[in-house]
């Protein structure tokens, strides 16, 4: 199961369908994307609840009564992996979106990826 695309498309249809919260698993991966999501201004906020099964409670961003989430796509797979070089990173819908990368240096915007001269694994697009 590829659980990074599972909480993708969790997150974008509880916007779909204007929840202002959701739990899914959690997994560190899960949190360092969140932690990025959070800081580029799409997820609001979220919280590691539990200690046996521990779940994270994401708080969506809106603007207005529309999502900030306009769309999500999983570029890189479990069964096809999509590396990019630094001089390969383009821009998401004009600059108006972020591609997230798995990087040596952690996960990461493709702007933080090409200001730090680094290429990783493209996860997914957000925009």
């Amino acid at each position: 199961m590829d659980t990074i695309a599972n909480m993708l498309v969790a997150i974008k249809n509880a916007g779909l369908v204007n929840k202002t919260n959701l739990n899914i698993p959690s997994s560190k991966m899960k949190i360092a994307i969140l932690e990025l999501l959070k800081k580029e201004g799409y997820v609001k906020a979220y919280k590691v609840e539990g200690e046996i099964k521990p779940t994270i409670n994401i708080v969506l961003e809106y603007r207005g009564k529309t999502p900030r989430i306009t769309d999500i796509k999983r570029v890189s797979k479990p069964s096809r992996r999509i590396y990019t070089g630094v001089k390969e990173i383009n821009p998401v819908k004009y600059g108006f979106g972020i591609a997230v990368l798995s990087t040596p240096k952690g996960i990461m915007t493709e702007k933080e990826a090409r200001k730090e001269m680094v290429g990783g694994e493209v996860l997914f697009k957000i925009w």
